[in-house]
């Protein structure tokens, strides 16, 4: 589990390929300092396992699965990439749950600045769109967010000039693509309706829509 709140930026430094799997080694400081195998880091927002670390690097496999479903598939030798370690329970909590499981990618439509701030619009397939909400949260490459625009295809992500320089998504344009997770309540939340719903369709089934009204869902 992580926070969206990023550490460092590494930098990959060896990418050896295997079919459809990667070896992906980067370069790190800070998330190494108490590192130990099976650690979880978060690689742009992609939860990865270290198989094994030096004092300034660390190796993780990544599964074909991952190399089809993240943005992770476009990165290259010499690349940054944004880091964090899994959250530490008696720790400060300050962005929103993550769990490093990506949804799926977004493309960057379109990079403005307006005063201090840069803003992003990502274009996303309705399946992302549908769990998205003005103010509500979202993990882009891994960075904890808050929406606040939204279009049919499309959601608006504010970054303050902190969050510019210490993450890769300062370095990203227009036509880039992005990992993006949804917010993890906000999935839950709808698979416990769509289990009800369900339940509904269900011949002799108590869950009916009027059963649902009784008991204060409307």
């Amino acid at each position: 589990m992580f926070t969206g709140i990023i550490e460092e930026k590494g930098k990959v430094t060896d990418m050896r390929q295997s079919g459809q799997a990667i070896v992906m080694t980067i370069q790190a400081s800070t998330v190494l300092s108490d590192v130990n195998l099976g650690d979880s880091i978060s690689v742009n927002g992609v939860c990865l396992t270290v198989s094994s670390f030096t004092e300034k690097t660390f190796t993780a496999d990544l599964m074909p699965e991952t190399v089809k479903a993240t943005s992770l598939r476009d990165v290259a030798v010499n690349s940054e990439v944004n880091l964090e370690r899994a959250m530490a329970a008696g720790g400060r909590f300050g962005g929103h749950f993550v769990s490093g499981h990506v949804d799926g990618v977004g493309k960057i439509r379109s990079r403005k600045a307006e005063y201090n701030a840069v803003y992003y619009e990502i274009e996303v397939s309705p399946k992302l769109r549908e769990l998205m909400t003005m103010k509500g949260s979202v993990a882009v490459d891994g960075i904890s967010l808050t929406i606040f625009g939204l279009t049919d295809d499309s959601f608006t992500i504010s970054i303050i000039p902190h969050t510019l320089q210490e993450t890769v998504l300062g370095s990203k344009g227009v036509n880039d693509i992005v990992n993006i997770e949804n917010d993890m309540l906000a999935k839950y939340v709808e698979e416990l309706l769509r289990g009800r719903l369900a339940k509904q369709e269900v011949p002799g089934s108590t869950m009916t829509e009027s059963f649902l009204e009784g008991h204060g869902f409307k």
